[in-house]
Protein backbone atom coordinates (compact mmCIF):
# COMPACT_ATOMS: atom_id res chain seq x y z
CA UNK A 1 0.00 0.00 0.00
CA UNK A 2 1.32 3.19 -1.28
CA UNK A 3 1.23 6.52 -2.80
CA UNK A 4 2.35 8.27 -5.46
CA UNK A 5 3.18 12.27 -6.40
CA UNK A 6 1.27 11.84 -10.28
CA UNK A 7 0.73 15.02 -12.08
CA UNK A 8 -1.21 17.34 -9.38
CA UNK A 9 -1.74 14.71 -6.81
CA UNK A 10 -1.14 11.60 -4.89
CA UNK A 11 -2.64 8.23 -6.50
CA UNK A 12 -3.24 5.50 -3.84
CA UNK A 13 -1.99 2.12 -5.42
CA UNK A 14 -1.72 -1.13 -4.24
CA UNK A 15 0.53 -3.99 -5.76
CA UNK A 16 0.35 -8.17 -5.65
CA UNK A 17 2.19 -10.91 -6.61
CA UNK A 18 4.92 -10.70 -9.09
CA UNK A 19 5.75 -11.40 -12.27
CA UNK A 20 5.40 -9.44 -15.63
CA UNK A 21 3.49 -6.07 -14.61
CA UNK A 22 -0.28 -5.27 -14.43
CA UNK A 23 -2.01 -2.51 -14.09
CA UNK A 24 -5.94 -3.31 -13.33
CA UNK A 25 -7.79 0.11 -13.79
CA UNK A 26 -11.30 0.43 -12.26
CA UNK A 27 -14.63 1.56 -13.72
CA UNK A 28 -16.87 4.85 -12.57
CA UNK A 29 -16.39 4.40 -9.03
CA UNK A 30 -12.63 4.66 -9.92
CA UNK A 31 -11.71 2.18 -6.61
CA UNK A 32 -9.30 -0.15 -7.19
CA UNK A 33 -10.34 -3.01 -4.99
CA UNK A 34 -13.89 -2.70 -7.00
CA UNK A 35 -12.05 -5.52 -9.11
CA UNK A 36 -12.66 -8.22 -6.16
CA UNK A 37 -11.42 -11.44 -6.77
CA UNK A 38 -9.96 -10.37 -10.09
CA UNK A 39 -7.01 -9.19 -7.53
CA UNK A 40 -5.85 -12.20 -6.26
CA UNK A 41 -6.21 -14.05 -9.52
CA UNK A 42 -4.24 -12.03 -11.66
CA UNK A 43 -1.48 -11.74 -8.45
CA UNK A 44 -1.05 -15.35 -8.97
CA UNK A 45 0.85 -14.87 -12.07
CA UNK A 46 1.18 -11.03 -12.35
CA UNK A 47 2.98 -8.09 -10.81
CA UNK A 48 -0.75 -6.46 -10.44
CA UNK A 49 -0.79 -3.20 -9.78
CA UNK A 50 -4.40 -1.86 -8.18
CA UNK A 51 -4.65 2.53 -8.04
CA UNK A 52 -7.83 4.05 -7.01
CA UNK A 53 -8.43 7.14 -9.82
CA UNK A 54 -7.61 10.97 -8.81
CA UNK A 55 -11.14 12.01 -6.62
CA UNK A 56 -11.87 8.42 -5.39
CA UNK A 57 -11.28 6.51 -1.82
CA UNK A 58 -7.69 7.24 -1.19
CA UNK A 59 -6.39 8.92 -4.06
CA UNK A 60 -6.20 12.90 -3.93
CA UNK A 61 -9.27 15.25 -4.33
CA UNK A 62 -8.52 17.80 -6.48
CA UNK A 63 -10.88 20.61 -7.36
CA UNK A 64 -10.14 19.94 -11.49
CA UNK A 65 -8.59 17.41 -13.85
CA UNK A 66 -11.72 15.41 -14.15
CA UNK A 67 -11.21 14.17 -17.79
CA UNK A 68 -10.24 10.53 -19.36
CA UNK A 69 -7.09 12.60 -20.63
CA UNK A 70 -6.10 13.60 -17.51
CA UNK A 71 -6.72 9.95 -16.08
CA UNK A 72 -4.75 8.07 -18.72
CA UNK A 73 -1.74 11.12 -17.63
CA UNK A 74 -1.62 9.55 -14.09
CA UNK A 75 -1.49 6.05 -14.75
CA UNK A 76 1.23 6.60 -17.43
CA UNK A 77 3.05 8.73 -14.96
CA UNK A 78 2.66 5.94 -11.97
CA UNK A 79 3.95 3.36 -13.87
CA UNK A 80 6.98 6.13 -14.94
CA UNK A 81 7.50 6.22 -11.43
CA UNK A 82 7.54 2.74 -10.41
CA UNK A 83 9.90 1.93 -13.54
CA UNK A 84 7.71 -1.39 -14.12
CA UNK A 85 6.89 -0.55 -17.92
CA UNK A 86 5.79 -1.32 -20.18
CA UNK A 87 2.40 -3.00 -18.75
CA UNK A 88 -0.08 -5.04 -19.79
CA UNK A 89 -3.62 -2.85 -18.95
CA UNK A 90 -6.74 -3.94 -18.43
CA UNK A 91 -9.76 -1.55 -18.53
CA UNK A 92 -13.30 -1.88 -17.40
CA UNK A 93 -15.36 0.41 -18.35
CA UNK A 94 -14.48 3.99 -17.15
CA UNK A 95 -11.06 2.32 -17.04
CA UNK A 96 -10.85 0.77 -20.49
CA UNK A 97 -11.92 4.30 -21.61
CA UNK A 98 -8.61 5.54 -19.70
CA UNK A 99 -6.30 2.47 -21.32
CA UNK A 100 -7.53 3.46 -25.03
CA UNK A 101 -6.23 7.09 -24.33
CA UNK A 102 -3.05 5.54 -22.40
CA UNK A 103 -2.31 3.49 -25.29
CA UNK A 104 -2.95 6.52 -27.70
CA UNK A 105 -0.64 9.27 -26.09
CA UNK A 106 1.17 7.40 -23.47
CA UNK A 107 2.57 3.97 -26.13
CA UNK A 108 5.81 3.78 -24.00
CA UNK A 109 3.69 2.43 -20.74
CA UNK A 110 1.56 -0.05 -22.72
CA UNK A 111 2.58 -3.64 -23.38
CA UNK A 112 -1.08 -4.43 -24.37
CA UNK A 113 -4.42 -4.18 -23.98
CA UNK A 114 -7.79 -5.32 -22.50
CA UNK A 115 -10.49 -3.35 -22.86
CA UNK A 116 -13.72 -4.79 -20.62
CA UNK A 117 -17.30 -3.72 -21.14
CA UNK A 118 -16.08 -0.28 -22.47
CA UNK A 119 -16.63 2.10 -25.26
CA UNK A 120 -14.58 4.47 -27.87
CA UNK A 121 -17.55 7.43 -28.31
CA UNK A 122 -21.14 7.56 -26.80
CA UNK A 123 -24.63 7.07 -28.38
CA UNK A 124 -28.09 8.72 -27.71
CA UNK A 125 -28.58 5.00 -25.17
CA UNK A 126 -25.59 5.76 -23.57
CA UNK A 127 -26.56 9.66 -22.85
CA UNK A 128 -30.10 8.92 -21.71
CA UNK A 129 -28.92 6.27 -19.68
CA UNK A 130 -25.90 9.00 -17.61
CA UNK A 131 -28.45 12.09 -17.92
CA UNK A 132 -30.73 9.99 -15.86
CA UNK A 133 -28.51 9.11 -13.72
CA UNK A 134 -26.89 12.29 -12.78
CA UNK A 135 -30.61 13.90 -12.44
CA UNK A 136 -31.07 10.96 -10.02
CA UNK A 137 -27.67 11.83 -8.27
CA UNK A 138 -28.96 15.05 -7.46
CA UNK A 139 -32.42 14.05 -6.02
CA UNK A 140 -31.49 10.83 -3.92
CA UNK A 141 -29.08 9.48 -1.51
CA UNK A 142 -26.26 7.50 -2.30
CA UNK A 143 -28.56 4.41 -1.74
CA UNK A 144 -31.20 5.44 -3.68
CA UNK A 145 -28.90 5.91 -6.84
CA UNK A 146 -26.81 2.36 -6.21
CA UNK A 147 -29.92 0.56 -6.15
CA UNK A 148 -30.98 1.85 -9.79
CA UNK A 149 -27.41 1.60 -11.22
CA UNK A 150 -27.42 -2.10 -9.98
CA UNK A 151 -30.27 -2.85 -12.67
CA UNK A 152 -27.60 -1.64 -14.91
CA UNK A 153 -24.59 -3.46 -13.83
CA UNK A 154 -25.56 -7.29 -12.75
CA UNK A 155 -26.92 -9.32 -15.24
CA UNK A 156 -30.62 -9.76 -14.64
CA UNK A 157 -30.43 -13.44 -14.53
CA UNK A 158 -27.60 -12.62 -12.09
CA UNK A 159 -29.43 -10.87 -9.71
CA UNK A 160 -32.25 -13.01 -9.85
CA UNK A 161 -30.13 -15.96 -8.32
CA UNK A 162 -28.30 -14.06 -5.55
CA UNK A 163 -30.44 -11.20 -4.65
CA UNK A 164 -28.57 -11.52 -0.87
CA UNK A 165 -25.05 -10.80 -2.36
CA UNK A 166 -26.28 -7.63 -4.32
CA UNK A 167 -27.76 -5.95 -1.88
CA UNK A 168 -24.59 -6.11 0.38
CA UNK A 169 -22.84 -4.98 -2.62
CA UNK A 170 -25.25 -1.70 -2.60
CA UNK A 171 -25.04 -1.37 0.63
CA UNK A 172 -20.87 -1.35 0.44
CA UNK A 173 -20.64 0.65 -2.85
CA UNK A 174 -23.56 3.46 -1.65
CA UNK A 175 -20.55 4.16 0.77
CA UNK A 176 -18.15 4.81 -2.37
CA UNK A 177 -20.44 7.49 -3.85
CA UNK A 178 -20.39 10.00 -0.82
CA UNK A 179 -18.84 12.94 -2.84
CA UNK A 180 -21.51 13.45 -5.36
CA UNK A 181 -19.61 16.15 -6.68
CA UNK A 182 -16.88 14.10 -7.73
CA UNK A 183 -19.47 11.46 -9.26
CA UNK A 184 -21.18 14.24 -11.02
CA UNK A 185 -17.77 15.27 -12.76
CA UNK A 186 -16.55 11.60 -13.66
CA UNK A 187 -19.77 11.48 -15.67
CA UNK A 188 -19.57 14.09 -17.75
CA UNK A 189 -16.02 12.57 -18.08
CA UNK A 190 -17.37 9.73 -19.34
CA UNK A 191 -19.90 11.28 -21.59
CA UNK A 192 -17.15 13.46 -23.19
CA UNK A 193 -14.76 10.08 -24.04
CA UNK A 194 -14.53 10.01 -28.17
CA UNK A 195 -11.99 8.11 -29.17
CA UNK A 196 -13.66 6.20 -32.19
CA UNK A 197 -11.24 8.08 -34.66
CA UNK A 198 -8.04 7.58 -33.65
CA UNK A 199 -8.19 3.78 -31.65
CA UNK A 200 -7.27 2.60 -35.34
CA UNK A 201 -4.04 4.07 -34.02
CA UNK A 202 -3.24 1.85 -31.27
CA UNK A 203 -0.66 -0.32 -32.26
CA UNK A 204 -0.33 -2.85 -29.22
CA UNK A 205 -2.15 -6.28 -29.00
CA UNK A 206 -5.87 -5.84 -27.99
CA UNK A 207 -8.27 -7.83 -26.47
CA UNK A 208 -11.92 -6.97 -26.12
CA UNK A 209 -14.18 -8.67 -24.28
CA UNK A 210 -17.92 -7.98 -22.46
CA UNK A 211 -20.82 -9.44 -21.47
CA UNK A 212 -24.09 -10.81 -23.21
CA UNK A 213 -26.23 -9.12 -21.11
CA UNK A 214 -24.64 -5.80 -20.29
CA UNK A 215 -26.98 -3.03 -20.29
CA UNK A 216 -24.63 -0.26 -18.99
CA UNK A 217 -22.10 -0.61 -21.85
CA UNK A 218 -24.25 -2.84 -24.68
CA UNK A 219 -22.09 -5.48 -26.56
CA UNK A 220 -22.49 -3.56 -29.83
CA UNK A 221 -19.71 -0.83 -28.26
CA UNK A 222 -17.08 -3.46 -27.93
CA UNK A 223 -18.27 -4.79 -31.59
CA UNK A 224 -17.69 -1.63 -33.08
CA UNK A 225 -14.11 -0.92 -31.07
CA UNK A 226 -13.38 -4.39 -32.44
CA UNK A 227 -14.03 -3.15 -35.87
CA UNK A 228 -12.13 -0.08 -35.23
CA UNK A 229 -8.51 -1.40 -34.10
CA UNK A 230 -6.76 -3.69 -36.31
CA UNK A 231 -5.91 -7.15 -35.09
CA UNK A 232 -8.12 -6.79 -32.77
CA UNK A 233 -9.59 -10.15 -30.81
CA UNK A 234 -13.46 -9.63 -29.49
CA UNK A 235 -14.82 -12.38 -27.14
CA UNK A 236 -18.49 -12.60 -26.02
CA UNK A 237 -18.87 -14.28 -22.59
CA UNK A 238 -22.64 -14.61 -20.33
CA UNK A 239 -22.96 -11.72 -17.83
CA UNK A 240 -23.78 -8.43 -17.53
CA UNK A 241 -21.83 -5.55 -16.87
CA UNK A 242 -20.24 -6.56 -13.71
CA UNK A 243 -19.70 -9.83 -15.49
CA UNK A 244 -15.93 -10.23 -14.43
CA UNK A 245 -17.69 -10.43 -10.67
CA UNK A 246 -20.40 -12.25 -11.28
CA UNK A 247 -18.38 -15.67 -13.20
CA UNK A 248 -14.81 -14.36 -12.15
CA UNK A 249 -13.37 -18.04 -13.56
CA UNK A 250 -14.67 -17.65 -16.69
CA UNK A 251 -13.52 -14.12 -17.22
CA UNK A 252 -9.89 -14.35 -16.19
CA UNK A 253 -9.29 -17.53 -17.89
CA UNK A 254 -10.00 -16.01 -20.80
CA UNK A 255 -8.30 -12.72 -20.10
CA UNK A 256 -4.80 -14.72 -18.89
CA UNK A 257 -5.19 -16.59 -22.32
CA UNK A 258 -4.67 -13.46 -24.15
CA UNK A 259 -1.94 -12.07 -21.53
CA UNK A 260 -0.25 -15.37 -21.12
CA UNK A 261 -0.12 -15.03 -25.43
CA UNK A 262 1.67 -11.78 -25.08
Amino acid sequence: MAKAAVNDIEIYYEVQGRGAPLLLLAGLVGVGASWGPQIPLFAKEFLTIVPDHRGTERSGVPEGGYSIERHASDMAELIRGLKCGPVHVIGDSTGGAVAQVMALDHPDVVRSLVLVATWARTDGYFRLQFESRKRLMKTVDSRGYVEVAALFLWAPTHIRGHEDEIRRWIETTASQYENADIMLKRIDMILAHDQLDRVGQIRQPVFIIVGKEDLCTPSYFSEELAAAIPGAELVVLEGGHFFFLENPGAFHNRVREFLIGH
